[in-house]
This record gives structure tokens, sequence and C-alpha cells, in this order.
């Protein structure tokens, strides 16, 4: 799992969308506040890789400065948690299930308050 969060971590960092969406299944189920600030969904939830990629198109832009410094890696049976500094220095903890290939197939976001 460890060489899954670095990887991640680089491809944000990369500001690469191909690089970033190639640790998501296509299928993928994504919950997070931010969601439902830059979609203005009150869900805070996403379904596919296609809408996975359009949100993640518009975070990157309104995040131009966007970089990631991962802190602690938590291992669990399919998943993985990654707490990371995130953008305006916000601290986050991920929750990613991950399928038999090793691509997330759920994510719970959160977010430490501004």
């Amino acid at each position: 799992m460890l060489e899954f969060a670095h990887e991640w971590i680089a491809a944000w960092n990369s500001h690469s969308l191909p690089d970033i969406l190639s640790h998501y299944d296509d299928d993928v189920v994504f919950y997070s506040p931010l969601v439902k600030k830059l979609n203005n969904d009150p869900s805070g939830g996403l379904r596919g890789k296609a809408a996975l990629e359009a949100y993640f198109t518009k975070g990157l832009a309104a995040f131009p400065d966007l970089h990631f410094d991962l802190y602690h890696v938590l291992e669990g049976v399919n998943s993985v948690v990654l707490y990371y500094k995130s953008v305006n220095n916000r601290l986050s903890a991920e929750l990613m299930v991950l399928n038999e290939r090793g691509k997330v197939i759920e994510v719970r976001a959160h977010y430490t308050e501004q």
C-alpha cells in the first residue's frame, strides 16, 4: 500500500489528470465535502470515472497551486487511508477501497475545518 500511496501523491502533485485517474476503477464511487462545494451538490457524491474526471478537472483549475504532503498510510483489508496535507493547508484523510486489480472503487474523503 505504501507504493500505491506514493504513486497517488506523485500523480496529484504532477497535476497530470491521466496519471491521477489511473488509480481509479471505471465504476468508482466517490464522496467528499469538496464535491458539495465545487459541484454545488448537497449529496457530496459522484459515480463513475467520467464524473470523477470532470470533478478533478474543476478541482485542479480551482486550486492551481495544489500540492499534497503525505504524512501517514494506514493499511486495511482491501483498503487504505491516506493522511496528508491537502489544499489550503487543510489536513485530509481519504479512505480508499481497492478492488482485486488495485484500483480504487470507493473513496470517502475527510478534511479539517477551514
